[in-house]
């Protein structure tokens, strides 16, 4: 599972013209789910995520957390993360997920980072999406387990 993160001051996403999910000060995630992720990296990513300290303390340091600022999380899926870009001019899929299994993992994250109680705006799976964001800093990590 890899996940890109971005520190925003907002972001949003929309589908169709139509504004789907949308957020202020926070994490914009997109998330790219592999053939051999299972709910056990589902919970060590939703850990990494609301942990990762990318926010500035009073002294301008990383210190904080997107829960330490109690900030939002927009979390779009993105296959395209989970290619393999090694050799060649052209991304390989392999490593991705089947698009099922992508699927449950996708909600199963946005599930349990609610159940802690965070403020989670979602994509749309598998959708055209326009993603639209402010990069705080800019400030953009790959997390990858």
């Amino acid at each position: 599972m890899r996940a890109l993160i971005q520190r925003v001051t907002e972001a949003s996403v929309t589908v169709d013209n139509t504004m789907i999910g949308e957020i202020n000060q926070g994490l914009l995630v997109l998330l790219g789910v592999e053939k051999h992720d299972d709910e056990t990296t589902v919970d060590k990513m939703v850990e990494r995520l609301l942990a990762y300290r990318v926010f500035s303390d009073p002294d301008g340091k990383m210190n904080l957390s997107v829960t330490d600022i109690n900030g939002a999380l927009l979390v779009v899926s993105q296959f395209t993360l989970a290619a393999d870009t090694k050799k060649g001019l052209r991304p390989g899929f392999s490593s991705a997920a089947k698009p099922a299994i992508a699927e449950k993992l996708y909600q199963q994250l946005v599930e349990k980072i609610r159940q802690k109680s965070m403020t989670v705006a979602t994509g749309q799976f598998a959708a055209d999406m326009q993603v639209s964001l402010v990069n705080d800093g800019p400030v953009t990590f790959l997390l990858e387990l």
